[in-house]
């Protein structure tokens, strides 16, 4: 809850500057490949799909809810906790899903960053991309993860352009309402895959394992150095924590909300129902921004991809070292933790990769996304019997709510899966 001494601007970053993992997560949620999906969704669909914002925020902030939990309570990450309580096969197939989603998830995110400050600058992507591979790696192995989130979080605060834009843009707003409220599907590949995409972006398989990690680096910062310190976590540490994942769902699918609504209501309105390029995406601000609108889109995909791609590489990088039993954490000096950076070396290598095969970048966000919300389902499963089992939580199994809501997810987004490839032409 905010500050009862008020809630202005001040009381509100104040209370946004003290939030913790849960609103870094949810931040990181709205990478290139979101903002790119929503922009494409809205121009494709219009209004339409306004209601899936609603629907996923329970479903995100529950899995989260899980992740976070099972962090908090054990005191290891996912992959560790799976490490010690499924066979090997288990263990390395949840991490190679990882792994594939997140590759491709780093090389869709470099190639939109190269892409829109290409479109600002009239400097090629070619050379763009690899330089922003370049810095991120340089930030993660000689600088510190968190410097970075303490930055770029506040510059993802750019994207409530999106929410000033809906309004600049004269949206049907009993359209906008009805379409919120009624849920609207169409029997087709295009609105099926879709779908697949923006519970994808929103319900990442990177983001179930970084959650669960920084809440032990949480406790780590905290002095709690031992397994045994770790373990458990009181009702007030369990609040907090939930009032932060709750908190950062909701920023993240507000913005998704309010990208769906002001692209429906700018491009799709005006008959643009296709984005293929930066620049299509970027003209939903016209209505605010007049010509600064390239450099606000950029800005703010910049910083949002500044902000997710060290939580993608680095969500890899703590699967494998847990998984591999191997000391390593973003808070470690590159010489003390060899193998953990060697895995964020190779996920930005080999998405950077990617970026020199000949796919479009708005097209690469876009099925990142997709594959995202393919591949999530079995994991969120993992997650599932692992919160929802006495032996691992102790009383901190996973409520008949929480528990209801994580099974849902998973019937959800195996049914729009299955529908996906079952429309699929």
């Amino acid at each position: 809850m905010l500050p009862r001494s008020g809630l202005g601007p001040r009381h509100f970053f104040r209370f946004f500057a003290r939030l913790g993992p849960g609103l870094v997560t949810g931040a990181a949620d709205d990478d290139p490949s979101g903002i790119s999906t929503y922009s494409v969704t809205g121009a494709a669909f219009g209004y339409a799909p306004l209601w899936t914002a609603l629907f996923s925020f329970p479903l995100m902030a529950a899995v989260q809810l899980m992740c976070a939990r099972l962090g908090m309570v054990t005191g290891e990450g996912l992959a560790g906790v799976i490490r010690r309580q499924y066979p090997r096969w288990v263990l390395w197939a949840a991490c190679g899903l990882l792994i594939v989603a997140n590759t491709v998830n780093i090389g869709a995110d470099l190639g939109g960053m190269g892409k829109v400050t290409e479109m600002v600058t009239g400097i090629s992507s070619i050379v763009w991309t690899p330089l922003y591979a370049l810095l991120i790696g340089s930030f993660l192995i000689w600088s510190s993860y968190y410097q970075i989130a303490r930055i770029f979080k506040w510059m993802t605060l750019v994207l409530f352009s999106y929410v000033i834009a809906a309004f600049f843009a004269k949206p049907d707003w009993s359209a906008v309402l009805h379409a919120t409220l009624i849920p609207h599907v169409e029997w087709t590949g295009a609105y099926w895959a879709t779908l697949v995409g923006i519970f994808g972006t929103t319900i990442s398989p990177y983001l179930f394992f970084w959650q669960a990690s920084q809440e032990v680096e949480e406790e780590v910062a905290q002095g709690e150095l031992t397994l045994s310190a770790r373990k458990g976590a009181t009702n007030a540490e369990l609040r907090k924590s939930r009032n932060d994942v709750v908190t950062g769902m909701f920023f993240s699918n507000l913005i998704m909300y309010f990208i769906i609504l002001t692209t429906a209501a700018t491009l799709h309105a005006h008959g643009k129902t296709t984005i293929s390029t930066a620049q299509d995406a970027a003209e939903a601000l016209l209505p605010l921004a007049g010509s600064g609108a390239y450099w606000l889109f950029s800005i703010g995909l910049i910083g949002a991809g500044m902000l997710g791609l060290p939580v993608l590489a680095g969500s890899s990088a703590y699967a494998v070292a847990e998984a591999a039993a191997w000391n390593g954490s973003l808070a470690d000096r590159p010489d003390h933790a060899r193998e953990f950076y060697g895995v964020i070396a190779a996920g930005l290598v080999l998405g950077l990769g990617l970026n020199y095969a000949g796919f479009n970048a708005v097209s690469m966000l876009f099925w990142a996304a997709v594959l995202n919300g393919v591949l999530a389902p079995p994991l969120i499963v993992i997650v599932l019997l692992l919160t929802s089992n006495p032996k691992i939580m102790g009383e901190r199994a996973n409520p008949l709510w929480l528990a209801v809501l994580g099974w849902i997810t998973v019937v959800v987004m195996t049914l729009a899966s299955c529908a996906m490839f079952a429309t699929w032409k």
